[in-house]
């Protein structure tokens, strides 16, 4: 029981408390620009379900912590449906009940009455809030404790590889890869790996000489300590610095911001370039990951952060700054995902508005139902296909089967 309840702490409670506070900062960039164009509020919960906690405040805003920590919501008064999009018979009958109720001023403090930018500019705001938190947070890392540098030397060559056949040899710089400026080992590798198949040129530095060579990453399977068992792309390549290359950079505060957007952008950029891939057939989709793999994943994050050192203060620290960044990834998937155009989604949202703006009217009850329902199934495949991954490549039937005995 002590063992299981301990599996519980490190895996479960981690990826909770990291979730809960990307939901309630998404949640707040929707309420603080619907405030900001007087939107009508009657709910901001943290959670779904029963209240654990409730009180309104003196606007008549009810503040809630629900009992299942897996989400939020911000519930703007007149909202009809759950995809906050009513149509025109909808609009009409919700104008002149608050005509009739409050008063024909009234009408104009609900959301659904705004004007279209101004409901685009709310529903975008959740995700923004994500990246704006993700790039704060990468901020404070860069200025506070800095970033180490390690040039994309080549330390070894493995004999069988692409690499080899390529022709590279130990003691390459490399320099660029598809006209892309490479400055660190790790941009390198995450290039490589998420090209498997894709032949890739690579612009090197050799003695001095400029050196341009091609290489195929070969599709890998490999076992993380994180992800679980992955699919990447390999060159055989093993790299190292020589003395006195690697260098540690703290940035200033603005520099910070600038390279926190730098951060963000490349992760945003990353994800998109992996789903193209898997549009097109390049990639299997088996990297997909669910709540399960998440939680697996910050728990993971968290035990390696507890072995580290024994020092109970040093592992606290250790801890907390690992969350940190890991909620600073996992803000930027959060940010994206809510962007993609499914009606359920605010992206979805969005794309309803952009049609409104264009066609001067709300988007058709029948088209909205039957988008919500086609978009709650395309979720709800997504993350069932998410979960299997989950179970599949992390062991996750050995993990719980474990929790079980």
């Amino acid at each position: 029981m002590l063992d299981v309840l301990g599996q519980v702490l490190i895996y479960v409670v981690p990826f909770l408390l990291v979730l809960t506070v990307i939901v309630t900062i998404h949640e707040l960039g929707h309420f603080w620009t619907a405030r900001a164009f007087g939107v009508k509020v009657d709910r901001f919960s943290i959670g779904f379900g029963r209240a654990i906690l409730s009180r309104r405040d003196r606007h008549g805003i009810e503040w809630r912590l629900a009992w299942l920590p897996l989400g939020g919501y911000v519930k703007f008064a007149g909202d009809l449906d759950a995809s906050s999009v009513p149509d025109r018979k909808g609009l009409d009958e919700l104008r002149e009940r608050i005509a009739r109720d409050e008063g024909e001023g009234a009408v104009s403090d609900y959301f659904h009455f705004k004007p279209v930018w101004q409901r685009a500019l709310i529903v975008a705001a959740g995700p923004f809030a994500n990246f704006v938190l993700a790039v704060l947070i990468f901020a404070v890392l860069f200025s506070a404790l800095g970033v180490q540098v390690s040039p994309p030397r080549v330390a070894g060559v493995a004999p069988d590889g692409a690499a080899a056949e390529a022709g590279f040899a130990p003691g390459d710089l490399i320099v660029a890869i598809d006209g892309r400026q490479i400055e660190d080992a790790n941009e390198m590798v995450r290039i490589v790996s998420l090209n498997a198949g894709e032949p890739l040129t690579f612009e090197i530095e050799r003695d001095g000489q400029p050196v341009e060579l091609i290489a195929t990453p070969t599709r890998t399977v490999e076992r993380d300590p994180i992800a679980g068992r992955v699919t990447v792309g390999r060159i055989g390549l093993q790299l190292g610095s020589l003395p006195g290359e690697t260098r540690f950079v703290r940035y200033d505060p603005l520099s910070a911001v600038g390279r926190g957007v730098q951060e963000v952008g490349d992760v945003i950029g990353t994800t998109l370039h992996y789903l193209g891939r898997l549009l097109t057939g390049r990639e299997s989709g088996d990297q997909l990951s669910g709540p399960l793999g998440i939680a697996k994943a910050s728990g993971a994050l968290t035990d390696r952060a507890v072995s580290a050192n024994p020092d109970p203060v040093f592992t606290a620290l250790n801890v907390l700054l690992t969350l940190v960044q890991f909620a600073a990834i996992l803000s930027i998937g959060i940010g994206f995902i809510n962007l993609m155009p499914i009606p359920v989604l605010d992206g979805g949202h969005l794309v309803f508005y952009g049609y409104e703006a264009v066609a001067g009217k709300p988007v058709a009850a029948a088209v909205q139902e039957a988008g919500y329902r086609v978009g709650l199934a395309l979720v709800a495949a997504l993350m069932l296909f998410a979960t299997w991954n989950d179970l599949q490549k992390l062991d996750l039937f050995r993990f719980l089967g474990g929790l079980a005995s």
